[in-house]
């Protein structure tokens, strides 16, 4: 081959591995995770920790994480210092770092800033969004079909939790004759407020609670459980707290998201705006059933689940109203 035709080969045979390439394609080397409270509190906090190890491990990218992040002002001061550290991925775990983020997006422009539960409008805000909707309504008809005295509770922090509504649809399709009552403690982590909401519930003959706040429901459902009632676990599988006091639990595996993510922004492709996961996303699941659950039922509501999967229809027909 003369010198001309292998310049020309040469040429033509990098541009081709050129145009193979991933394109705008990002190394994740600095990821960093912001949390209201404490990555060991063992239910939210932890699988967001869970999640950023996730990525060290799959990157081999230097983490950073700062805990009791929950004033603005705490908030922008790590933001400022994750930002001198070249972090490029930050999460602020939970949907009160969605309004900041977005203020502070513009001025720092190399991160891109990732929340849940809220509202991301800047180019490089991201708010993830679990449809709570359905994981309810298997809890609710779970609770439903085991109830004794046919009235169920919910002990809520907010009243926009896709989940509650969820719960609540779910235990009537279950059974139209069980009564419910919903209480809110407007807060995450307020365990007395939801301590003294459950007694309430308690002295109503309710036997089955929904304890829908990561930052009180093993104190309620270790109450129940002192008490002979039953309770339905969130977000994390908590049958470890007592296989025949919880049902089952309505899982939102966070720490895969931040997997999810990962993958999306190391390729280029992670999307402003807010997105939304679910069952068929394999990030929200049911837990594991409780031996006082009779098998038949187990079964049936296993095929409830992968029915949703596969079509989108919950049990009633109808589909997840969020």
């Amino acid at each position: 081959m003369s010198k001309k035709w292998y310049t020309i080969f040469l040429i033509v045979f990098l541009t081709g591995l050129s145009g193979c390439s991933t394109g705008d394609s990002t190394e994740i080397e600095k990821a960093g995770l912001l949390v209201p409270e404490a990555v060991n509190d063992g239910v939210w906090g932890t699988k967001g920790y869970k999640g950023l190890l996730k990525i060290q491990s799959d990157y081999h990218a230097d983490v950073f994480y700062k805990e009791g992040m929950k004033s603005d002002t705490s908030i922008k001061q790590a933001v400022d210092e994750f930002n001198d550290k070249d972090v490029t991925l930050l999460f602020g775990h939970g949907s009160e770092y969605a309004e900041v983020f977005n203020d502070l997006a513009e001025e720092y422009p190399a991160i891109h800033f990732v929340s849940f539960n809220g509202n991301a409008t800047e180019k490089n805000t991201t708010s993830l969004q679990f449809k709570g909707y359905a994981m309810g309504f298997f809890g609710g008809m779970t609770a439903a079909f085991h109830s004794k005295t046919k009235k169920i509770g919910v002990i809520a922090a907010f009243d926009w939790q896709p989940e509650v509504q969820g719960f609540i649809d779910g235990a009537k399709y279950q059974n139209s004759d069980t009564e419910l009552k919903v209480e809110y403690t407007h807060h995450w982590d307020d365990q007395a407020a939801a301590l003294k909401e459950l007694d309430l519930l308690m002295n109503e003959d309710i036997d089955v609670v929904y304890p829908a706040g990561d930052g009180y429901n093993v104190a309620v459902i270790e109450k129940l459980k002192e008490n002979g009632l039953y309770a339905i676990g969130y977000v994390s599988d908590q049958s470890d707290l007592g296989e025949s006091t919880v049902l089952t639990s309505t899982v939102q595996h966070a720490d895969k998201v931040y997997g999810i993510v990962a993958d999306r922004f190391a390729k280029g492709e992670l999307e402003s705006g807010n997105l939304e996961f679910d069952f068929e996303d394999g990030v929200i699941s049911m837990g594991k059933f409780s031996p006082v659950i009779p098998k038949d039922f187990q079964a049936e509501m296993k095929k409830h689940i992968q029915d949703y999967i596969d079509t989108g229809k919950l049990p009633n027909g109808k589909e997840s109203k969020q």
